[in-house]
């Protein structure tokens, strides 16, 4: 297996994201892709991430391969190519260790040994959502760091008109009101006149942090429902967060 990489911030920043969540992670890599599912350790947040053999400016996988690895490990690594450096990743089967090596005014070669999370496997649940929102990266993250100020968690409702995020502490509340527009786009499916769910702050910070990746943002949930937000940078990769709603007594 090789693979290389021109733009490393593709890889570096993905994992620097997903790190948030979880720790260590499998990656399986075939012919198409390079591809991770996980959940984080509360079982709260799930991430799949796929970053597409299309982005790589090398991409020789003569057979599908499963490798795990520690996310933070690997981070450290990634964090030291700059955006002009060359990335070249290779097994070495002999050893277990994966080698990294970057290419630019010097060549560094790093190796992280691969871990064993045994046969643990996860599997991307099939949801269905009445709605889609679709709207930048900038203004979805606005309004979290908008909710995080007063509450831990932050209440979506959602109609044809408009998206609004509500947070409420004892003495405090905020709200921002997303309208359906030219930059924000919702995609109405639903029987009902509107939904609404309540989620998590702290995991939705974490989140927010795929936006480096992408400049929109598609956000999909329903009643009591899990949150599901995707960013994706077309033919070169797929970053989806899936986040269990705070379901009220």
């Amino acid at each position: 297996m090789r693979l290389a990489l021109n733009d490393p911030k593709l890889l570096s920043d993905s994992i620097s994201v997903i790190s948030e969540l979880v720790s260590d992670a499998k990656f399986k890599i075939d012919s198409d892709k390079l591809e991770l599912i996980a959940m984080d350790p509360a079982n709260v947040a799930m991430v799949a991430f796929q970053l597409l053999s299309s982005a790589f400016t090398e991409y020789k996988v003569e057979k599908p391969i499963e490798l795990a690895l520690n996310l933070d490990s690997f981070k450290q690594i990634l964090r030291r190519a700059k955006p002009s450096d060359h990335l070249i990743i290779e097994l070495d089967e002999e050893k277990n260790k994966l080698n990294i090596k970057i290419k630019g005014e010097s060549t560094r070669t790093f190796s992280i040994g691969l871990v064993d999370l045994g046969e643990r496997q996860h599997k991307v649940p099939k949801l269905s959502f009445p709605v889609d929102i679709n709207t930048s990266t900038y203004v979805f993250d606005e309004a979290i760091e908008d909710m995080s100020i007063f509450a831990d968690s932050v209440v979506f409702t959602v109609n044809k008109e408009r998206l609004i995020v509500e947070s409420e502490s004892r003495i405090n509340n905020a709200k921002v009101e997303i309208l359906n527009d030219n930059e924000t786009k919702i995609n109405w499916s639903g029987s009902e006149e509107s939904v609404k769910s309540k989620y998590s702050i702290e995991y939705l910070k974490k989140i927010c942090k795929g936006s480096k990746l992408a400049d929109n943002v598609l956000v999909q949930f329903s009643n009591d429902y899990p949150l599901k937000v995707e960013f994706k940078a077309k033919d070169k990769l797929d970053l989806v967060f899936i986040l269990a709603p705070r379901v009220s007594e």
